[in-house]
């Protein structure tokens, strides 16, 4: 499965904004496309940090067909402005591999308050596939094809091992890591990973 980890930068007090519009709008309207949205999770510990990945099947050309039926389909010319109007920046993202997630069914009503946290260790050379990490709910690492919809932008350059993990857990990856971002996420309502 290829995953993307995206980060949003947002405008002060507007990530509550963007998150009921993007739980209302842009979740189906994907996954009718052939993506999964996977987790949008509001940062515990930036307030105007909006995370969420999306996945494709393991294909470029299914991920890159996807995107140009959302962006350009009547659902994002609606509610794309709006959406847009939120955001300072939207190009952090990193493009991955994994070979599952642990997502749960989508929740019909507000599920009880749960945590998540990620870890994305980054070094200058590649980090094997999907290395088993202990206490790990899932890990990730750089999917190293091509950027097929360079509308939406991936840092390509970047060497990450990501690493979803339960509140309290510090994963170590066999290798060491040259930098390290920790994120400690609070799912929406709507999240299917939590």
């Amino acid at each position: 499965m290829l995953v993307e980890l995206r980060r949003y930068v947002l405008k002060p007090s507007r990530r509550d904004e963007l998150i009921d519009l993007f739980d209302r709008e842009f979740v189906e309207t994907q996954e009718d496309l052939g993506m999964t949205v996977l987790g949008q999770f509001r940062d515990l510990d930036r307030p105007d940090m909006f995370v969420w990945l999306r996945g494709y099947p393991d294909d470029m050309e299914a991920r890159r067909a996807a995107l140009a039926a959302f962006y350009g389909g009547p659902v994002w010319k609606r509610h794309g402005p709006a959406a847009n109007a939120t955001m300072i920046d939207s190009d952090d993202v990193l493009l991955l591999r994994t070979e599952s997630l642990p997502v749960g069914p989508r929740p019909t009503t507000p599920p009880p308050p749960s945590d998540l946290e990620i870890f994305v260790f980054y070094r200058d050379h590649p980090w094997p596939p999907t290395p088993s990490i202990d206490g790990a709910l899932a890990t990730l690492s750089t999917a190293y094809e091509k950027n097929t919809f360079p509308a939406l932008p991936v840092r390509e350059n970047d060497h990450a091992l990501v690493v979803l993990t339960r509140p309290g857990l510090k994963p170590q990856p066999s290798e060491p890591a040259l930098k390290t971002d920790h994120l400690r996420l609070q799912p929406t309502n709507r999240s299917t990973l939590r």
